[in-house]
């Protein structure tokens, strides 16, 4: 029986929308298990007999017949933990539709139509016709206006991206460090310096083209105190420990001569406390003209110099996370609005910086963001603008602020796999079918896929100093529709755990050699080798194979390509399909491999063949 309550659309989201100026993609869900066929009703409202004169509901008289719906059969997209998600694409010939769904249920016995007022039982083809031609009981997507499409960057589908943390990566000018900068590999704290700077990375292009990587992600670099930058002092000056204005030309140019794209973060959510407006706040109080550029609960906003008596949860002004040297910008303010989008619109303009990377930005009201799109995308279209939202970001991505998020719930899902174990296979498949059907298609595919970060523990660490691990949570990342991201140095096996005082996800780079974890290296290597030349690998759609009950085991194919994963201990026997045995190549060694029907795969351990 099918379970009426479950069935679940809502137009105009993720679950119906235009995939580009032609194209509808149209979604639904009905529980976990209880129906074999979902058929999507669709057609043009204004197709009937008689050429429908009467409008959408009806045609020109009451015996009018609507000749505009079509039958197209849905797919099983993906299953969540309560619910199967079924999708279909639909081209309007005329860019507007009404439609519903008809489902049927595993036995066959029984029918319903699923429309926006009623779910109708279907007994007989009376029923049907009826409930088909009830124009009033479909949904509707009116019209498929371009401007409302979200468009993104098509380079990005494609970029494998290299997140780097500037202080720490390399020290390319000593002469340029801070007076009080540490030896490099000094323990890394939340205060101290060890030197890193743009020139650093400049010096370093010739290892990340080595690597495969085409986008570099830059944590902060303006003008800031700390060493993370995201207190900013000035947003029209790099750091000029960082090496300054020059610095950032000279990498973008050097960048873009070897095809590599340059993402800056942009920290609008808040400033740092010596951010020029807010010190005149803190001088002038209710008399400065820079007070409504920030959130005021009362004067004076002056704190005492002794932190121990600050009281954190009852600040004078609204900050970021209660951290009182980062007081919260009033984005809705017309000045303050205007003058950050001056800064996005002066670095693409001046330096042709390719992205931006938004702080915190589920914060930040929503109309800021509407304007930050039009005003970065009409100096460069192909601008890639991204999200930081851990959680649901779908508000944030219907075309009208971001490209995307950077994809946590992927990170989570993987690392409860891979890295702690907490998770079965089949809750796994479920998470990731949750990441991948959530988002708008587009959106997915240029996706920022992470698996760390500087805000978390670094990916070895996760997996306890598991090298196999790690690479098993590497396969899985390369595997997805987006663009992966590598915290720089988890190449080489970097940790580092974010604990206390102690920032160890923040330590400074390994460029001895003999300390670098090459077998790793080599491994990514080849996985940003692989995802170029098999575009299977990151496709969207996938389809997960039985391969025996393990709840350490996935077995899943993409077109042409079969990828089996032994996430457990010891070798796990798989169960495949006659039309999948024979002898294949297995890409990531490229050495011939022959499958069988039961084929033993090693521990912590994952294949990809080409079938």
């Amino acid at each position: 029986m099918i379970t009426k309550s479950a069935l679940h659309h809502i137009p105009k989201s993720q679950m119906a929308y235009a995939y580009d100026k032609d194209t509808l993609h149209i979604r639904m869900r009905s529980a976990i298990g209880e129906v074999k066929k979902v058929t999507l009703w669709i057609g043009d409202p204004y197709k009937w007999e008689d050429g429908g004169l009467g409008g959408n509901l009806e045609g020109g008289n009451v015996n009018s017949i609507w000749t505009g719906g079509e039958r197209h059969e849905m797919i099983l997209e993906g299953q969540i933990e309560l619910f199967d998600c079924w999708f279909c694409e639909f081209t309007p010939p005329h860019k507007r539709a009404r439609y519903g769904f008809i489902l049927e249920d595993m036995t066959g016995n029984e029918r319903l139509f699923f429309g926006e007022k009623h779910i109708e039982v279907i007994k007989n083809s009376t029923d049907e016709t009826k409930v088909l031609m009830n124009l009033g009981n479909l949904f509707c997507f009116p019209f498929l206006n371009q401007i409302d499409v979200l468009t993104v960057p098509n380079w990005v589908k494609t970029t494998v991206w290299y997140q780097i943390f500037p202080e720490r990566f390399a020290n390319g000018r000593p002469n340029i460090s801070p007076k009080n900068v540490e030896p490099w590999g000094s323990t890394p704290t939340g205060s101290n310096f060890m030197g890193g700077d743009i020139f650093g990375i400049i010096d370093n292009l010739d290892y990340l083209i080595d690597l495969g990587i085409t986008g570099i992600y830059l944590c902060p670099i303006f003008t800031a105190s700390a060493n993370h930058k995201y207190d900013t002092i000035d947003y029209y000056n790099i750091d000029p420990h960082f090496g300054g204005n020059e610095a950032l030309k000279l990498l973008v140019e050097k960048a873009h001569k070897h095809g590599i794209k340059i993402m800056l973060d942009a920290v609008f959510n808040h400033s740092g406390a010596n951010f020029p407006k807010w010190l005149d706040v803190v001088k002038n109080g209710e008399q400065s003209i820079y007070k409504d550029w920030f959130w005021i609960n009362r004067f004076p906003v002056h704190l005492n110099d002794l932190e121990e008596e600050i009281d954190y949860w009852n600040l004078p002004y609204e900050t970021f996370s209660n951290v009182a040297n980062m007081p919260k910008l009033n984005t809705e303010n017309p000045e303050c609005k205007a003058f950050l989008l001056d800064v996005a619109t002066y670095w693409i303009k001046e330096f042709d910086i390719d992205g931006w990377r938004l702080d915190v930005a589920n914060e930040i009201d929503h109309q800021f963001w509407r304007d930050f799109r039009k005003c970065v995308k009409a100096i460069k279209p192909d601008c890639y603008i991204l999200g930081e939202i851990w959680h649901d970001g779908n508000p944030w991505v219907r075309g009208d602020q971001y490209d995307a998020l950077m994809n946590y719930p992927l990170a989570t899902a993987i690392n409860a796999f891979i890295s702690h174990r907490t998770i079965t296979a089949k809750q796994f498949m479920q998470d990731l079918d949750q990441a991948r059907i959530n988002y708008p298609r587009q959106a997915n595919e240029v996706m920022f896929n992470l698996l760390d970060s500087h805000d978390t523990d670094r990916l070895l660490s996760l997996c306890n100093g598991n090298k196999h691990s790690a690479k098993l949570a590497y396969l899985l990342l390369f595997l997805q529709p987006g663009s992966p991201c590598i915290y720089y140095g988890g190449e080489i096996g970097l940790d580092g755990k974010k604990q206390g005082s102690i920032e160890g996800a923040r330590k400074c780079m390994q460029w001895d050699i003999q300390k670098q974890g090459i077998d790793l290296k080599n491994y990514i290597k080849r996985l940003i080798e692989l995802r170029k030349i098999e575009p299977d690998l990151h496709l969207h759609e996938l389809t997960w194979l039985d391969i025996g009950n393990d709840d350490n085991c996935i077995g899943l194919q993409k077109g042409s390509t079969l990828i089996l994963i032994n996430n457990s201990l010891t070798d796990k026997i798989f169960h495949l399909s006659n039309h999948l045995t024979g002898q294949h190549q297995e890409l990531i060694t490229n050495k011939p491999y022959q499958l069988e029907s039961t084929t033993t795969i090693p521990g912590l351990c994952g294949c990809i063949f080409k079938i």
